[in-house]
């Protein structure tokens, strides 16, 4: 209910009555005065009650009237009615109806009462109701009050003094919340400004309002009696004391600083009151020395007061709190004071207030900010705020290093209150055998002191050991705190400000305001030092987890702070601490080391106190929980890690995760540490550069206790989170980190050097992390980062080496697959495009700039890094192969560059990739790569480890040519606007275009480098590789060449074929002749191949048989250009030195080809499957025709010769060349050119040895002189018009050479038939085929031509004549084939006679068609052919073969059924008549021959021999008898002479009796007698002297026949009982059988026809006969019954003699 409401004045009224009732009813007796007042006084409120509405004020107007009777009531001094009176004027005061004057009466009733010491606490209530109530007191009125108050606080009465304290206390507040209260009411109003000060505080009071006023005069008096002066106000006071006026000043300052700050009067006061007054009670402290004793001194020295002192240091506080901008000079002394009194010298109390006090300077970093700004920062001024963090510093060194005097507890700390059988009990510092417990002594952030509140006590109290220190810390952490949250908050704020101006302005730069930097900067330079002393002390000390918790993470936000700050030394500072405290005791660690010695010669002093920054102490009672190995180049013992040490890297870790922009070049201290920490705990990278915790390597092992174990996988965990946030760090401090970890490797790498210790592969581990993690951003950390690890790669020590190439790959293959933005295969296609406007792409670029590490790879010599770099190229082709564009260079680079040092398992795998890219990836790489493909497949086929490789890389040859064929218009399209784009930079520089093949369009290049490199390969030194590489050369050639332009046509041909020849001749004349001992092992070389010689020659056939298909296959467009006749010449050239070089494989091969580019070889059919077989393998189908058709030992078949093919042949391709070929194809020029080749061939593999054949040369193999010979037939159809008798001749001698070689013993039973077969060798065929192609033509052919028979018919003869006389090769011994030995290496003349009767056969024929040309005739012809046969007739027996002469024989007959009627007809012209004489020897040797049978000739044989010569005697008798008369006389008479030899039988006496019949040849002597007398008898004799001829015959014949009779009978009968020798039987048999042929004869003929003198010659014999009747032997007397049974005939009855004789 309010005060004012008419119930509560309704009830004071009441109230007031009822006091003055009760007073005047106490008063009655003793003080009637009093209760008149009181009455009276009733009435008074009656009255006003009665008359006025506003009751209260018309009290107040009154009130001193309605007090007066209580005052009186007062003034009895009766204890009873001063209570009730004092009762009632407090319930007026409550309701404010007391006015100025009436307020003036109660202060004096009061003050009376007061001297008086009545009632004294009432007093006080009622002075306190006065003032709060209402604001009536003023003046002086006040300062009585103030003063009464005063005055009780100092009496007798405990209860009295603190009420009083607490009455003071409230008064004054009251007296300053007036002021307040009247500054709000005048807020608004514009006041005159007050006239100008002087110094006299009289004259300054007047422009104060009232309230204000009062408490200006009030607080000028507290100073007045603080400092024992009289009071200018406070009139009346007795007594005061110093402690509670520095109370009061300390709460008016506390609580109303705004009076102060906005009044000039009172800043005066602050100025020139309190400040001189504090320094004044200040001084004994400062002078006072603990322990320095006052004799010492001339004056004796005020002690410190601990009450006064605890208080001023109080009032201190507020003042530099609240007044430090008024009072900056005043502080700064305050400050130094401050300082001073932590000196060890100092009492202890003062020691700990003072550490309080600077505790509650260290929670306000905004006053501390001030400091610096005033002192730090000002030129000429103390650096206050530096030497109060400094004096933190040493007091707490202090505290460690002198021995506390207040309690000698300290000194003898036990060494372990830690470990007492439970766990530890209390947190402590302990250094250096000085142990000082921690105690919680404030809230973090808010300055709770003890003894700074200690205000009840006098005596100083008696502080706890580890107090000072405990509050010292807690201050040290708040500074930090304080300073670091400030600074940051403000940053923050600042960079907010910046990024939105940035928005806003995006083209401007922001400028920040300098002031503020350089503020936190110096703030950060001034204390870091003494911060660091002082935390590194601490932490080293430190035995509690919390604590030490607590100081590193100051030491973290330290160096966090100055990071941002850019304060690099401060920076590095801390970070080298918080590394120190990590690892063991006197670790050595050079960064470490080297920074300190820095910070260490940067000692200071304070006030000649030197403050050190002290190195870690061993000796500190820590939990060990891990033992490992030190990370150096020697070897060491273990070193220990603590707990705390742990706990100091996951700052360290927490540090470099979450302030890792900031740390700059202090990463390489950060990491440093953590390398060598990571190595003591054992952990080793995985994959991704994870560290795990690993075994150790070496020494003794790492221990760890389990409490470790269970850190490990955190700290390796937050060890791999660290470098991943770094994906979160700015390019530059991204650089630094980098740069760090690389300087790492380096010391790492240098360790490792020349010893194989386990490496430290941290550095290399995280540079790999780190790289994964930025992979956004690559290109800025790419190349230090490979660099750096292309440097590990080639470090000797294979584990290191081993890291370094696991990470640059990981690295590169991470970087492929990263999804760039823009993508890298995005890019392909605009790629393709750009390549020709040479944009350049970022990602092109990028690409490069990532594959580039893995090229640069290929330059280092370890297997074990390039094996790395292959299968990650294996890897990164089957994850990105498509997407590779334009890396390709590159990634073919690398798998080209391959050495043949390098070992085989390096090279299969590159081979690998390079399988992979020519099966999958040719289509998605750019066409300018594809030479690249073919360079890096050549140089596969090139290495020499590895032969199956080589090979293969020729069949990816292969495959890349298909691809070319497959995609020939796309590749063109591109690879021509590439040209196009280069020639245009080309001639922008002015340069010319350099590429290999140049004039060439570039897609025929890309076929020129494929040939090229083949070509390359095909004069390996390995035999299969040629042989592969030729077949795929000519293949591709042959498959693809129809791609290739006309001209390139013409450096294929010159460049790659002509080229490669050359080179294969060359090889193979100087290849080695050395038998190749069977290769490695178990492969077993065959003898057609165990020389190097061999092998070549293989290469050689298979380059020379390439080259021809092509000119074959091509001939129409090789035709074109412009010099075929001289490419084929060189053709030719190549082909003659093969065909002459001493190798039979090579020669034959030389002339297969040779009939290949001639055009002659037959197609070969589908059905030889073999063929295609080869053909599919690359074997020229060249090599299969018809010479090498027949297996060996198998004779040519000879139902299809070579002839019949041949014209079959021609006549079906060579009639219908293409259209326009016809005039190619007849150039005679080329023609002649191969004529000649194969004459030079011809007569240099035929010309026989001329020396001795002891050291035989060379001898040509029988399938190379078919094949020479089996060429000219197609050869000489083009040549023909101009084919010269000179030519022939020329043929000639070549044919006689080649067929008068020798076999070679081994190889004869291959080509030999054996003896008994009459069979034609290949060679003797084709010898003859080629005359028979010859006369065909002649045959034909004009009449010109025809004089050539004379010579071919020569030629065929010198074969005829083989038959008995084989040719010689030389001087060279031939033996006969019979005779050979197969094993010995003999030459075997050939069988030669089935050739030579060929030879006659051929002979014959052709005679039957040209006996009648004139040549032929000329020539005598006819003459020669019975020459040469009169050989073998006149051997007969004798011939080498029977065939031999019974052919002759045929042939003679048949030629002469020919030749002699044309004889005859040309008989005139003598050109016959040098035969007939030939031809009657012929005759002679042949009928009586010399040579005697063989024994083994059985009785047909004989019979059929006997038939052949009368067949001879039959053709004397048709075909020359008759015509005698056209035949030369004495011809005629050698005839006569002859049958008349064969018809008188001799016979030969070997044979036996059985035989005698048969052997006497009596048929044939029948018929030479028939015909003897069938021309003796012949009517047509024309002239005498022939009938002589014959009668004189058959004279001489009748007279042998009666000579053997009578011998005969003579000797029959002389025998007696022996039978006559056989012989002498025979011959008579003989002769009677004679006689009856001529009997038989003579009557068939015309009786005028025979001679008279021949009949009596007949008769004559008959007594003759008639005596041989007695012989004993049956067979004679068969005989003689035929003899005699004609002569019956003359038995007739005779006519005259006379008439008879004269006919």
């Amino acid at each position: 209910m309010s005060t004012s409401s008419p119930e509560a004045v309704k009830k004071l009224l009441e109230n007031m009555q009822t006091d003055l009732r009760s007073l005047s009813m106490e008063c009655k007796k003793k003080f009637p005065p009093v209760k008149e007042a009181a009455e009276s006084g009733i009435v008074k409120i009656k009255t006003i009650a009665a008359r006025n509405t506003d009751i209260l004020a018309a009290l107040k107007e009154n009130s001193s009237e309605v007090v007066q009777p209580f005052l009186m009531g007062c003034g009895t001094k009766e204890p009873k009615i001063t209570q009730l009176c004092l009762a009632a004027i407090q319930r007026l005061m409550s309701h404010e109806v007391v006015s100025e004057a009436a307020a003036g009466n109660i202060i004096n009733m009061l003050w009376q009462l007061m001297e008086n010491g009545l009632e004294e606490l009432k007093l006080l209530q009622t002075v306190l109701v006065l003032l709060t109530t209402n604001t009536v007191v003023h003046d002086e009125v006040l300062s009585k009050a103030i003063v009464l108050c005063f005055r009780l606080h100092f009496t007798k009465d405990n209860i009295t003094n603190n009420t009083a304290a607490a009455t003071v206390r409230q008064v004054v507040t009251v007296v300053f919340e007036r002021m307040v209260a009247e500054d709000e009411r005048f807020k608004g109003i514009v006041e005159q400004p007050p006239p100008v000060q002087g110094n006299t505080n009289r004259r300054s009071v007047s422009t104060l309002r009232p309230s204000a006023k009062d408490a200006y005069m009030l607080f000028q008096d507290l100073c007045q009696l603080v400092n024992a002066d009289a009071p200018y106000w406070l009139v009346g006071m007795t007594e005061m004391t110093r402690t509670f006026g520095l109370e009061l000043l300390e709460s008016v300052l506390n609580d109303f600083p705004g009076v102060f700050l906005q009044h000039q009067e009172f800043s005066f006061l602050l100025k020139e009151r309190v400040c001189p007054l504090v320094i004044k009670l200040f001084s004994p402290n400062i002078k006072f020395r603990q322990g320095s004793s006052s004799a010492a001194s001339p004056a004796p020295v005020e002690k410190p007061y601990f009450p006064i002192c605890m208080r001023l240091l109080r009032v201190v506080s507020v003042l530099i709190k609240h007044f430090y901008s008024l009072l900056v000079t005043e502080c700064e002394i305050f400050l130094s004071l401050l300082v001073k009194f932590l000196d060890g010298e100092k009492p202890q109390w003062l020691r700990a207030v003072a550490v309080e006090s600077v505790h509650r300077l260290c929670v306000q970093p905004h006053l501390l900010r001030s400091f610096c700004q005033s002192y730090d920062m000002k030129q000429h001024s103390t650096k206050v705020f530096r030497d109060i963090v400094n004096a933190l510093g040493s007091f707490i060194q202090s505290l460690f290093i002198v021995p506390n005097t207040g309690n000698t507890a300290a000194v003898s700390a036990p060494a372990g209150p830690y470990f007492d059988g439970n766990l530890t009990t209390q947190a402590a510092f302990e250094y250096r055998g000085t142990w000082i417990p921690l105690m919680t002594v404030s809230v973090q952030g808010s300055a709770k002191a003890t003894y700074l509140e200690m205000l009840d006590k006098v005596e100083p109290p008696s502080i706890p050991e580890g107090y000072a220190m405990s509050v010292a810390f807690s201050a040290l952490l708040d500074l930090v705190r304080g300073i670091t949250t400030m600074i940051e908050r403000e940053l923050a704020v600042e960079e907010e400000a910046a990024a939105e101006f940035r928005e806003a302005h995006p083209d401007q730069e922001w400028q920040p305001q300098p002031g503020a930097h350089l503020v936190w900067e110096e703030m950060v330079s001034a204390c870091w030092c003494g911060l660091l002393a002082a935390l590194s002390l601490l932490l080293d000390a430190s035995t509690d987890e919390t604590a030490t918790e607590n100081i590193l993470k100051a030491e973290l936000t330290m160096a966090s702070l100055c990071g941002r700050l850019g304060l690099v030394t401060p920076r590095d500072a801390f970070i080298t601490a918080i590394c120190k405290a990590s690892l063991p005791p006197h670790y050595a660690l050079t960064v470490l080391s080297s920074n300190a010695a820095n910070l260490s010669s940067k000692a200071y002093s304070i006030q000649g106190q030197s403050v050190q920054i002290i190195s870690p102490s061993s000796e500190s009672h820590q939990q060990v929980v891990a033992v490992g190995q030190p990370l150096t180049a020697q070897p060491q013992g273990t070193v220990v890690l603590t707990a705390k040490n742990i706990q100091c890297m996951r700052t360290l870790l927490n540090l470099a995760h979450c302030h890792g922009a900031v740390l700059g070049t202090s990463w390489q201290l950060v990491l440093a540490t953590l390398q060598h920490l990571v190595w003591i705990l054992g952990l080793k990278p995985g994959v991704g550069g994870a560290l795990k915790p690993g075994r150790a390597v070496e020494g003794p092992s790492t221990v760890l206790t389990t409490a470790v174990m269970t850190d490990l996988p955190v700290i390796s965990n937050i060890l791999s989170r660290l470098f991943e946030s770094s994906q979160y760090l700015d390019d530059v401090s991204l650089h630094h980190l980098i740069n760090a970890l690389c300087s790492l490797s380096l010391e790492a790498m240098e360790m490792a050097y020349g010893n194989n210790k386990e490496p430290s592969l941290f550095a290399v581990a995280k540079l790999l992390e780190t790289g994964l993690v930025n992979m956004d951003r690559i290109e800025i950390l790419w190349r230090p980062l490979t660099g750096h690890l292309l440097e590990v790669c080639q470090h000797p020590n294979s584990r290191m080496r081993e890291w370094g190439a696991e990470a640059l790959t990981a690295l590169i293959k991470a970087g492929l697959a990263y999804k760039h933005d823009p993508p890298l295969a995005q890019n392909q296609v605009k790629l393709r495009l750009c390549n020709y406007c040479l944009v350049p792409f970022i990602p092109k670029r990028l690409q490069l700039l990532l594959l580039n590490p893995l090229k640069e790879l290929s330059n280092v010599l370890h297997a074990d890094i390039r094996q790395k770099q292959l299968e990650s190229v294996l890897q990164i082709l089957q994850s990105q192969g498509d997407s590779l564009g334009p890396g390709w260079p590159l990634v073919l680079g690398v798998i080209g560059a391959i050495r043949n040092d390098q070992g085989e398992s390096l090279i299969r795998t590159a081979f690998q990739c390079l399988q992979l890219v020519v099966t999958d990836f040719l289509p998605t790489m750019p066409c300018t790569c594809l030479q690249i493909v073919v360079d890096v497949a050549g140089s596969f086929g090139l290495q020499n480890q590895e032969l199956n490789i080589s090979l293969t890389s020729i069949g990816l040859l292969w495959n890349i040519s298909d691809y070319f064929f497959q995609r020939g218009e796309v590749i063109t399209q591109e690879l021509e606007r590439e040209e196009e784009a280069l020639q245009k930079q080309a001639q922008e520089k002015g340069e010319t275009l350099n590429r290999p093949f140049h004039p060439a369009p570039p897609f025929d290049c890309l076929w020129l480098c494929l040939y090229a490199k083949l070509g390359e390969l095909c004069v390996d030194p390995r035999p299969a590789v040629r042989k592969s590489a030729g077949q795929t050369l000519f293949s591709t050639i042959a498959a693809h060449g129809t791609l290739l332009q006309q001209p390139t046509w013409h450096i294929v041909v010159w460049k790659v074929l002509f080229h490669l020849l050359d080179c294969v001749r060359t090889s193979s004349t100087t290849a080695d002749k050395e038998k190749i001992e069977s290769g490695g092992g178990n492969i077993l070389i065959h003898h057609s191949r165990d020389t190097a010689e061999k092998q070549w020659a293989e290469t050689w056939v298979l380059t020379l048989a390439g080259v021809a298909r092509i000119f074959n296959t091509r001939r129409y467009l090789l035709q074109q250009l412009g010099d075929f006749f001289e490419a084929w010449e060189v053709l030719l050239n190549h082909i003659q030195s093969a065909a002459l070089s001493k190798n039979n494989e090579v020669s034959l091969a030389a002339l297969k080809s040779f009939q290949e580019i001639l055009q002659i070889v037959t197609p070969v059919k589908d059905s030889d499957k073999a063929g295609d077989a080869l053909a599919a393998m690359g074997v020229p189908p060249v090599l299969i025709d018809p010479l090498s058709a027949s297996g060996p030992g198998r004779p040519l078949v000879r139902s299809d010769s070579l002839v019949e093919r041949l014209t079959r042949y021609n006549g079906a391709e060579m009639q219908a060349p293409p259209p326009g070929e016809e005039s190619a194809l007849e150039d005679s020029a080329l023609w002649w050119s191969a004529w000649n080749t194969w004459y030079r061939t011809g007569t240099d593999s035929t010309r026989p040895p001329s020396g001795p054949t002891e050291k035989l040369s060379f001898i040509p193999s029988q399938p190379f002189l078919t094949a020479l010979i089996q060429i000219f037939p197609a050869l000489y159809q083009h040549i023909k018009a101009n084919f010269s008798m000179e030519d022939l001749k020329k043929l000639g001698v070549i044919l006689h050479g080649a067929v008068s070689v020798p076999i070679s013993s081994d190889a004869s039973p291959f080509i030999l038939p054996s003896y008994t077969e009459a069979v034609l060798t290949s060679l003797q065929e084709a010898v003859l085929t080629a005359l028979d192609v010859l006369q065909k033509a002649i045959c034909v052919g004009p009449e010109n031509l025809q004089v050539m028979y004379p010579a071919i018919f020569e030629q065929l003869l010198l074969f005829v004549e083989f038959s008995c006389k084989p040719p010689q090769y030389g001087r060279m011994e031939t033996k006969h084939v019979a005779n050979a030995k197969y094993n010995q290496a003999e030459w075997v003349a050939l069988n030669y006679v089935p050739f030579a009767e060929r030879s006659l056969e051929v002979v014959v024929d052709l005679y039957h068609k040209t006996a009648c040309h004139k040549a032929v005739i000329n020539e005598k012809v006819l003459q020669n052919i019975i020459k040469t046969l009169r050989m073998p007739l006149g051997l007969k027996y004798a011939c080498p073969s029977e065939s031999t002469w019974k052919l002759a024989v045929s042939s003679l007959l048949k030629v002469l059924s020919i030749g002699l009627p044309v004889a005859r007809q040309h008989a005139s012209s003598g050109r016959f008549d040098t035969m007939w004489p030939e031809l009657a020897n012929a005759f002679e040797d042949f009928l009586f021959t010399k040579s005697t049978p063989p024994d083994n000739l059985s009785i047909q044989e004989f019979q059929k021999n006997e038939a052949i010569d009368v067949e001879v005697v039959q053709l004397i008798s048709t075909e020359i008898l008759p015509f005698a008369n056209f035949i030369p006389k004495d011809f005629v008479g050698q005839i006569m002479a002859m049958l008349n030899k064969g018809s008188i039988h001799s016979q030969s006496p070997s044979f036996t009796e059985a035989e005698i019949d048969v052997r006497m040849r009596e048929e044939f002597s029948k018929v030479c007698f028939e015909t003897l007398l069938q021309f003796s008898f012949s009517n047509k004799v024309s002239t005498p002297q022939e009938g002589y001829i014959s009668r004189m015959a058959l004279s001489v014949l009748l007279k042998r026949s009666q000579d053997v009779l009578r011998r005969y009978v003579e000797d029959e009968r002389l025998s007696g009982r022996c039978p006559l020798p056989r012989q002498q039987v025979t011959e008579i048999i003989f002769v009677l059988k004679a006689i009856s042929t001529l009997m038989d004869s003579l009557k068939k003929t015309q009786p005028e026809n025979v001679d008279g003198n021949t009949w009596a010659q007949v008769i004559a014999l008959y007594p003759t006969l008639v005596e041989c009747i007695t012989c004993s032997s049956s067979e004679v007397s068969s005989a003689l019954k035929e003899a005699l049974g004609p002569f019956k005939d003359f038995m007739q009855p005779p006519v005259s003699r006379v008439q008879n004789g004269e006919s």
